[in-house]
Formats: structure tokens, C-alpha cells, sequence
């Protein structure tokens, strides 16, 4: 067995140095291994189609087109103006409006690249306009786009429940959400606020409350997004797959026949992003679900438990341990990869030492989310790099208070269960 699994991770990481995709090195690394094991090569195909034939994950495409149609029809617009008539008067205002946008924005398309994306191409432009330095700006962009993994609804919450075996609330972890987001959010523009001061950024004038009542009835078509699929879900009108579906639609029609801002471009480019997309996710599923299975047979989950409570049975340690290796793990690899991947090794030691599974599920997406922005392969760092015109050692250079502030968040997350349980306890006892 032991040769086995070597096949199994050599392969896979000589197929990522040589630069696969990460969906077909797995792919090909389960395959070598099935073969190795004297397996029939139709039992991996079996695993790849069973993987990938979750009902939950129909949910998937219906949020990522969701999120796509509010790029490109003007609810992130509305958003920003209202996150700065809120904030913006603040000294450094502008970083504080990038976080507080992030929030609003995340909460709604659920997808950290997007709201780089989308909110980058608004705000770092228009940061660099008021002077403020472009590292700056890309880094506050690039950390606070995390709060669209955490803060629901988020389709990487749903591949989580999936990995998990099914067996797991996926309103309870939307739920759970909440309050872990919201508190990165704020520890994020703390930090934005202090360095702003140190950079003596200047303070805009407030508006007028008539401004911010103004703008916040121009967004709240935008934001009611998030309360149909999250609400829908919470009291039981739909199911997930069902809220998507519903969200998706409500989306379309406010982008083209409120906001009026969606050009048939456009939607054209939503529905093409958003069933690349979806392609990708479902390729990845079907073969991490493979490689998952192949990581069982040879006892890894099992093995790695055994070499972690030998190094110590403290649940304090233990946890940190498994921080430190999901960090280590999303700097080097795709956050929905991992997922698929780590949550079978990890989450059964973490539920032996007391944790609830709603609760690593939270600890697993801030643990991933910060992978998105850091080196060498943080999807949301390149994207805001390439909207800002910064060197990505420049923007590293710099990032480093925003990652102590996103590691605050995510040890109280880890070390106080009520940050992410007492919200989901309340609503579902």
C-alpha cells in the first residue's frame, strides 16, 4: 500500500510542477492509482460521476450566474456609492468603504474573485485618484474579497456540506457565517482605518444623511439578492438549489429591468463565465472525489490523525496544527480542491477533539480564503495586482497588517465556538 500511495502523491505533485490543471492531476493521479491497485477503471469512473451527481451542487451554477449578472449590471456600482456615503468621510474613508463594500458585495455574490474583481475595477482606480498609494489599495481589495467565502450565501459552504458526506446543515453553516465575516470585516477596516492614519490619507466631508438614505434605497434592490436566497433557505420556502434558481432570476430582472444597466454583452458574458465556471467546479468535484476515495483506501485520514495525536492530545495544539497546515495547503493549491481534499482528513480529527463540524466548516473556508490572497497561486491577489498596476512582491510587501487582522479573526473563529455557533443556535435551537 505503501508504493500506492506513492504513485498516488508523487504523480499529483509531478503533474502540478509541470503545470496540469489541478482537477486533471488529480484526475490522473486516482486513475494511476486505481490502475496500480488492480482496480477495474470503470470503479474510478463510477467515483468521478457519483462525486459530481450531488443534488446540492446544482445550487453551484445558479449562484455563480447570480454573482456574474450583479458584476456586470451595476448592483456593485450601487453598492460602493452607498458604502461611501456611509463611511467615506472617515480619515482614509476609502479604505474603510472598500472593506464595508466587500461585505455588502460579498454577502451577495458569495465569491471572493468576483468581488475582487468587481469592486477592484471600481475602487483601486478611484483609491489611486485620491492619492493613496496603489499597494494600498490592492491590498485592502484583495483581503476584504475574502468575506465572500464566509459571509452567506457561498457556494464553497456547499462543496464543504457535500465533502462532508451530506450529512451537515447548510443553513446552519450559512448562519454561521455571519459573524466570523462580519468580525474579519471589521478587524480588516481597523486596520485600514490605522494605516491610513499613518499615511495621513485625507478625510472626505460627510454627504448628508439625505445622500446615504439616497443611496441606500438605489442598493437595496441589489441587497434584497442576498435576502431571498439566504432567507428563502433560513425559513424553509426553498431548498438551496431552489433559492439559487429563485436568486439567479430576481438578479437578472433587477440588472435588466430595474437598475437597467445589463447589456445583452453582458448577459452573453455571464452565461458564458458562468457555465465555464461551473464546468470547472464539476470536473473538479468528480476528480477530487476520486482522489479522496484513493486517499481512504490507502488509510490517510486515519494515519495523519494518528501522527497528530502523537504529537500532542491537546485539543489547543491540535487545532492550531490543523490551521497551520490548511494555510500552508491554500497557499499552493485551488481553495475548491482543497476543500474536496482536506475536509475527509481533517474534520474527523477535529470532531474526535470536540469541535462541531459547523464550526470547522467556518475554520476551513477563513483558513482557505486567506489562500486566495497570498503567494504563489492566491487567485484574488493576482486579479487586484493586475487591476492596480502593482508588482505582486510590491502589494506582499505590504499586506502583512491585513493578514495579522485576518488572523486575529480566524483564532477567535478557532478558539471561541461561539463566534460562529451562537448565531445558528439561536435561529435553529
Amino acid at each position: 500500500m505503501e508504493t500506492g500511495l506513492i504513485v498516488l502523491l508523487g504523480l499529483f505533485a509531478v503533474s502540478l510542477v509541470i503545470g496540469l490543471p489541478v482537477a486533471f492531476a488529480m484526475g490522473v493521479a486516482a486513475l494511476a492509482s486505481f490502475v496500480f491497485a488492480d482496480f477495474p477503471a470503470t470503479t474510478m469512473f463510477r467515483r468521478i460521476a457519483q462525486g459530481s451527481s450531488s443534488f446540492s451542487l446544482l445550487a453551484i451554477p445558479f449562484f455563480i450566474f447570480a454573482g456574474e449578472l450583479m458584476m456586470h449590471g451595476g448592483i456593485a456600482q450601487r453598492l460602493v456609492k452607498f458604502a461611501t456615503a456611509l463611511v467615506g468621510h472617515v480619515r482614509g474613508g476609502l479604505g474603510v468603504v472598500n472593506v464595508l463594500s466587500s461585505m455588502l458585495f460579498g454577502g451577495i455574490s458569495g465569491s471572493a474573485v468576483a468581488d475582487t474583481s468587481a469592486l477592484g475595477s471600481i475602487l483601486i482606480p478611484m483609491m489611486k485618484k485620491e492619492g493613496y498609494r496603489a499597494d494600498y489599495a490592492v491590498n485592502v481589495t484583495v483581503t476584504s474579497s475574502i468575506a465572500g467565502i464566509v459571509i452567506p450565501p457561498s457556494h464553497n459552504m456547499i462543496l464543504y456540506a457535500v465533502a462532508a458526506g451530506g450529512g451537515i446543515s447548510i443553513s446552519r453553516l450559512f448562519m454561521a457565517g455571519v459573524i466570523p465575516g462580519v468580525l474579519m470585516c471589521l478587524c480588516l477596516a481597523v486596520v485600514a482605518w490605522l494605516l491610513a492614519l499613518r499615511h495621513g490619507y485625507k478625510a472626505e466631508a460627510f454627504p448628508g444623511f439625505r445622500t446615504v438614505f439616497v443611496s441606500f434605497v438605489a442598493s437595496l434592490p441589489g441587497l434584497f439578492t442576498a435576502i431571498i436566497i439566504v432567507g428563502g433557505v433560513l425559513s424553509g420556502i426553498f431548498t438551496v438549489t431552489e433559492s439559487g434558481a429563485i436568486g439567479a432570476i430576481y438578479a437578472l430582472l433587477v440588472t435588466a429591468f430595474v437598475y437597467r444597466e445589463l447589456t445583452w454583452e453582458g448577459f452573453i458574458l455571464s452565461v458564458t463565465r458562468a457555465a465555464k465556471t461551473t464546468g470547472l467546479v464539476m470536473i473538479l468535484v468528480g476528480c477530487a472525489t476520486a482522489f479522496a476515495y484513493m486517499l481512504a483506501f490507502y488509510s490517510v485520514p486515519s494515519q495523519l490523525a494518528a501522527l497528530m495525536t502523537s504529537i500532542s492530545d491537546n485539543p489547543i495544539v491540535l487545532l492550531l496544527l490543523i490551521n497551520l497546515m490548511l494555510l500552508m495547503a491554500g497557499m499552493v493549491m485551488d481553495m475548491a480542491a482543497l476543500i474536496l481534499i482536506t475536509t475527509p482528513i481533517f474534520l474527523p480529527i477535529a470532531t474526535q477533539i470536540g469541535v462541531d463540524p459547523i464550526q470547522f466548516g467556518i475554520i476551513l473556508m477563513m483558513n482557505l480564503g486567506l489562500g486566495l490572497c497570498t503567494p504563489p497561486v492566491g487567485a484574488c491577489l493576482f486579479v487586484g495586482c493586475t487591476i492596480g498596476g502593482v508588482r505582486i512582491e510590491k502589494a506582499v510587501a505590504t499586506i502583512w497588517p491585513f493578514y495579522l487582522a485576518m488572523l486575529v479573526a480566524l483564532l477567535l473563529t478557532t478558539y471561541v465556538p461561539a463566534v460562529s455557533l451562537w448565531l445558528p443556535n439561536l435561529v435553529f435551537g
